[in-house]
């Protein structure tokens, strides 16, 4: 009984010093589980501005809930708040990966100027909330209305109230009203605590973190009157690597489908590489792509990141890419050696028509460690893709439109005679839109049989007179092509006008014109005279008809034969 005493006084006196932790103290790794350090590690560099996980959590101030513990269903008025916790990783170990955290509320209700989340009474269908008093599913600002940033001491009963769960306290911000959230993040052993509202953002530097996947966690707190209340929790894994991670468009003019990888021969075919580095931290590195087409054209070396190559013959193809960072950087070694993946890395989620690179060992460069060459390091990516390259139609031109008469007098048929290059079609589709192309007013296609040569007709009915642009486009299994005409339909039901026919009405109406000008001063002058007269009035009144007369054979030179003045020439009856 003496040696039990003794040991549970050395016990007691051990944990009094911190020796042995109390069991009522729980520590964040306790708290928050999923982002402590794998069990085969035992150690991790520290993080800048973050905390190691062994320190004691204030459960009085911040009460920790597992999960299915009931108090969740009453954590916040109105139902469930979700916390989409999202990373811009991969992240190329030496940069930054940004972790973003929104808060999603029950529905019809959002956050207001003051981050005071209140009902939205414009919310559809809302009449559920009609009967409430307040506006407030939590008035944060009416807590501590008669607060000012500089005195925050008086801002509540309790001064120990405005810490972290560490007991940090919070820190001094003009706008604290507006933080009436707390996010506590967790990995790798380490947490970092912040306030802010329905939304967060914190980086960490990956120099330090071990090449691989690593989990992140974050636990979100409301403030509550005299304590705070848990809201939410949510993690997400992300992926630090030492290869370059990027993905590839791949794009062709007439290509009728991207993602099957399925292109046409004859036609160049753009390669845009997109080198995910959200942080930037590629921004002063010197990277040049290495490209292999597979046809035996060579290796192409290039420092831009766009390329074309155009593939003379069909058939299967594989592309590769090698692209080389050389990262300025401290000299000597900045992270210990790793082994070079053997197993595609994570990419980034990408649209599902992009092809994404597999990021593993490079055929010529893949032996090579990160390098460390004067004050730069050396990183690699790789990429591979087979290409399959077929027949397919190269481009179309319309050659002749024909106006073609109908039965219905308010409808204007039209035949568009088409021919094309390249392989022949089986299919013709026909948009009509309004002059500015932008606005669809009919859509046709058709299954199209051609023969040896591509030459085809497509009639196409247009219900109403006015300018129309008419896109036409021939496809097959792999390619289709397009082109577009402005036409304009006439209101007669039968015809399209065009430049031609509108300079020709043009010109007839000047004709006219002049006709009946010329005629009114014919008339005016063709008097009868005496035919006793002077010698001048002779000489002038001939002059004036030699003139009319001459004016009169441009106008209507049909009638030039009965001229009396032509009586005079031999040969002439």
């Amino acid at each position: 009984m003496k040696w039990a005493c003794l040991l549970f006084l050395f016990g007691y006196l051990l944990m009094v010093e911190g020796v042995l932790p109390a069991v009522a103290m729980k520590q964040f790794q306790d708290v928050m589980p999923q982002g402590r350090l794998p069990s085969h590690t035992k150690f991790h560099n520290k993080l800048n501005s973050w905390s190691s996980d062994h320190n004691i959590w204030n459960e009085k101030l911040y009460p920790h809930w597992k999960a299915g513990d009931p108090r969740w269903k009453n954590c916040w008025k109105g139902g469930k708040v979700v916390a989409a916790l999202t990373s811009d990783s991969p992240a190329l170990v030496g940069s930054n990966v940004t972790f973003s955290v929104i808060l999603k509320f029950p529905r019809c209700q959002r956050e207001d100027n003051d981050s005071n989340i209140v009902y939205d009474r414009h919310c559809l269908n809302s009449s559920d909330y009609s009967y409430l008093p307040d506006q407030y599913v939590y008035n944060w600002t009416q807590w501590i209305h008669n607060c000012d940033w500089k005195n925050w001491e008086n801002c509540t009963h309790n001064n120990s109230y405005n810490v972290f769960p560490d007991g940090k306290p919070f820190p001094y911000h003009h706008d604290w009203r507006r933080k009436n959230f707390v996010y506590v993040f967790h990995t790798l052993g380490q947490y970092y605590q912040k306030t802010g509202g329905s939304s967060a953002l914190v980086s960490i530097n990956t120099t330090n973190i071990t090449i691989g996947k690593q989990v992140m966690e974050v636990s979100v707190y409301r403030r509550g009157y005299r304590s705070f209340v848990p809201v939410t929790a949510a993690s997400i894994i992300y992926v630090v690597t030492d290869t370059i991670p990027f993905y590839v468009n791949i794009s062709q003019k007439n290509d009728r489908n991207t993602s099957d990888h399925i292109f046409i021969k004859d036609m160049p075919i753009t390669f845009d590489v997109r080198i995910h580095d959200p942080s930037h931290y590629l921004n002063n590195s010197v990277i040049s792509y290495h490209w292999n087409y597979g046809d035996g054209s060579g290796l192409f070396v290039s420092n831009s990141s766009v390329s074309t190559h155009t593939y003379k013959l069909t058939g299967n193809f594989s592309l590769g890419l090698s692209v080389q960072a050389m990262i300025p950087g401290p000299c000597g070694p900045v992270t210990p050696p790793a082994p070079l993946p053997t197993t595609p890395a994570v990419p980034t989620q990408l649209p599902s028509n992009i092809t994404t690179p597999t990021v593993s060992s490079l055929t010529e460069l893949s032996t090579i460690q990160p390098l460390v060459e004067g004050c730069h390091i050396t990183r690699y990516g790789s990429y591979k893709a087979p290409l399959f390259i077929t027949e397919g139609i190269l481009g179309i031109n319309i050659i002749q439109m024909t106006s073609v008469q109908v039965a219905q007098p308010e409808n204007s048929m039209v035949d568009f005679m088409v021919t094309c290059q390249g392989s022949l079609p089986t299919d013709a589709c026909t948009i009509i839109a309004d002059p500015t192309c932008q606005v669809l007013q009919s859509e046709a296609c058709d299954p199209v049989t051609v023969a040896d040569v591509c030459l085809l007709t497509i009639r196409r009915v247009f219900n109403e007179s006015g300018t129309y642009c008419v896109n036409i486009t021939l496809g097959d299994a792999a390619s289709l092509a397009l082109t577009s005409a402005l036409i304009s339909i006439s209101g007669d039901g039968g015809s399209f006008s065009r430049t031609a026919e509108g300079v020709l009405i043009a010109c007839g109406f000047l004709v006219v014109c002049a006709a009946a000008l010329a005629f009114f001063l014919y008339k005016r002058y063709k008097e009868y005279k005496p035919v006793e007269r002077k010698k001048e009035q002779e000489t002038t009144s001939e002059g004036l008809r030699v003139y009319f007369n001459n004016v009169k054979a441009v106008l209507f030179p049909v009638n030039n034969e009965r001229d009396p003045l032509l009586k005079s020439k031999l040969g002439i009856v």
